[in-house]
C-alpha cells in the first residue's frame, strides 16, 4: 500500500511539473511574440498647456510603419476632458522612440489619468493587423495614471 502511495505521488508530482513547465513555456512564447509598450515618461507644464512625453517600444521583429491610438484625457475631477488621436508614427523593431504631444489650454495638473481607448490605425509590412493592440503594455513614470 505504501508503494502505491509513493507511485501515485510521483505521477502527480511529474504531472504538476509538466503543467508548470508548459505554463512557463507559454509565457516565454508570448514574450517572444513581441508587443508594443507605451510609457508616459514625463510631463512638462508650458503655461496653460501641457507637453506629454511617451516612450514607445516595438518588441516585434517587424517594423510598425504607423501606430495611431485613440486616447482619452480625464480632467482633475475624473471627467472626460478630451478625446483625441495620438500618432506615434513609425515604431522600428527593437528600437525605443520618444513621442511628444502638446495639449493646449490644458494644464498638466488638470490631467488625472489617460486612457488608451483603442487603436485607430496600425500598419506593418507583415500580416500583423493587431500588432499595435495585441500584447500592448502601458505604464507611467509620473503621477498621471495611464490605463488601457
Amino acid at each position: 500500500m505504501q508503494t502505491n502511495f509513493h507511485s501515485t505521488a510521483r505521477v502527480v508530482l511529474l504531472a504538476l511539473l509538466l503543467i508548470l513547465g508548459a505554463g512557463l513555456a507559454r509565457a516565454e512564447d508570448t514574450k517572444a511574440l513581441g508587443g508594443v509598450s507605451i510609457e508616459l515618461s514625463s510631463v512638462q507644464e508650458n503655461g496653460q498647456s501641457c507637453m506629454l512625453s511617451f516612450l514607445a517600444e516595438n518588441a516585434y521583429e517587424t517594423d510598425i510603419d504607423s501606430a495611431v491610438y485613440e486616447t482619452v484625457l480625464f480632467g482633475a475631477e475624473g471627467q472626460v476632458a478630451l478625446l483625441t488621436l495620438l500618432d506615434f508614427a513609425s515604431l522600428p523593431a527593437g528600437k525605443p522612440r520618444v513621442r511628444q504631444f502638446q495639449f493646449n489650454d490644458m494644464a498638466c495638473d488638470q490631467i488625472s489619468r489617460i486612457l488608451i481607448n483603442g487603436v485607430q490605425e496600425c500598419a506593418t509590412q507583415a500580416d500583423m493587423a493587431d500588432a499595435c493592440e495585441a500584447g500592448l503594455t502601458i505604464n507611467s513614470r509620473v503621477k498621471i495614471e495611464v490605463i488601457g
